[in-house]
């Protein structure tokens, strides 16, 4: 490796990726110190089939993401499972992504096991090899949370990101960025953060399948197929990602909450316990950042697909009642003409147009008012006690099913929530 300070010879540019070892399984382990060493899963609750991730003792068994659980025990026997506590990962990952900022203030939260690094404009802070610099990343991590992570730097983003899952778990990769489109001329392009698989059969149309065959193409034919996007691919795959870090993080464009609930159900009262509870996390979650909105998105999946509507209020509103009658005449209209023979094993519930709330306006009324401050009271107790410690008789009946942590989580702002 190379041993030269960053301070005597600088990179271009420097960008970190810090990539956690199986974030959710390590903290439990780290929680429960005897099952450090023994093969772990974690799933949705108790009572949840699928295993959201697991361990590297359990993978190395041959346990995946996505896996059912009676699979998984088939091959460990021994098989730990741990229902998931996404209020303790959210806890954890908000503590290591506070400490990184004293490693660099340009910090990309970029989900909740991953942060993006600019470390560019410090590095004559740092008079030591880019090696020593990963050292004191993922030192920095350790501290923060008693966890290990993988580390990837180089001079741009999707390399970095590439190199930090080359080691894993505890590993530290990096890639000169002057070495890095040969570092991933053989890397096939779907392996790169972004492209899917789609973008992979274009690609593969142009004789493009490894990241070294995108010389082939001029980058005028992505730009002209994919726009931005598909000038940036091209740059990607040459190891020049021009990419920035996207430390703000804007407001929602949308809200919303689904769940998934048992399979081919079609009991009418059910499905509309299952609603209620969305409409009421949207509205809650709404009033916690003083949203509100006016167009709203109702559905549910079958087997035959999505059936959803867009649906409006007459106002904008935050109020989960007005939102659960959008919701109730879904059911009647456009659920029952004959959708009903077809069951049900999903729904969503979203707030499509979410605005900054402009207060009390003069057509408010005395009903109005009265109504506000309820939902302030109900707010604030469950703020106190818990989720839903004060709610609707109904939602006594509620999935038992806890909360996940959705990808577009953040510690700070409007995505510093955990959805059904």
């Amino acid at each position: 490796m190379n041993s030269i300070s960053v301070k005597d010879k600088p990179w271009p540019r420097m960008i970190a990726l810090v990539d956690m070892n199986a974030f959710f399984a390590s903290i439990e382990q780290l929680d429960r110190p005897q099952w450090l060493g023994k093969p772990v899963c974690v799933t949705n609750g108790r009572t949840g089939t699928c295993i959201i991730t697991a361990s590297y003792e359990a993978r190395a068994r041959g346990i995946k993401t996505g896996m059912r659980l009676r699979e998984a025990r088939a091959l460990a026997p021994d098989l730990i499972q741990a229902a998931s506590r996404p209020y303790r990962y959210a806890q954890v990952s908000s503590s290591i992504m506070s400490a990184l900022e004293n490693i660099t203030p340009e910090v990309e939260i970029f989900s909740v096991d991953e942060a993006f690094l600019d470390l560019t404009g410090c590095q004559s802070l740092y008079d030591c090899p880019v090696e020593e610099i990963g050292r004191k990343i993922k030192d920095c991590v350790f501290e923060a949370s008693g966890l290990l992570c993988s580390v990837g730097i180089s001079g741009d983003k999707t390399t970095a990101k590439w190199a930090a899952k080359k080691q894993k778990p505890d590993g530290l990769t990096i890639v000169h960025p002057y070495q890095a489109r040969e570092t991933l001329s053989g890397v096939l392009v779907t392996d790169l953060c972004g492209v899917g698989s789609g973008i992979g059969r274009y690609l593969a149309q142009y004789g493009v399948h490894r990241c070294g065959d995108m010389q082939k193409v001029p980058i005028s034919v992505l730009g002209k197929r994919f726009g931005n996007l598909g000038k940036r691919i091209w740059l990607m795959a040459q190891g020049m990602d021009p990419e920035p870090l996207h430390k703000e993080v804007g407001a929602p464009q949308t809200i919303g909450h689904g769940k998934v609930i048992p399979p081919d159900t079609r009991d009418k009262t059910v499905l509309r316990t299952y609603l209620l509870h969305m409409c009421e996390k949207v509205a809650a979650r709404l009033r916690r950042y003083d949203f509100e909105a006016q167009l709203f998105s109702v559905g549910v999946n079958t087997p035959r697909g999505w059936v959803s509507k867009k649906l409006k209020t007459t106002t904008p509103t935050s109020d989960g009642d007005l939102i659960m009658a959008l919701a109730d005449f879904f059911l009647n209209v456009y659920w029952d003409e004959g959708e009903r023979s077809h069951g049900v094993h999903q729904v969503h519930v979203g707030a499509l147009d979410p605005q900054p709330k402009h207060g009390q306006g003069e057509l408010f009324t005395e009903e109005d008012v009265k109504k506000e401050k309820l939902l302030a009271t109900i707010d604030a107790v469950n703020h106190r006690y818990g989720e839903f410690a004060l709610c609707k008789a109904p939602l006594l009946n509620r999935s038992e099913m806890p909360n996940v942590i959705s990808p577009a989580w953040r510690p700070a702002g409007p995505r510093n929530t955990l959805e059904s």
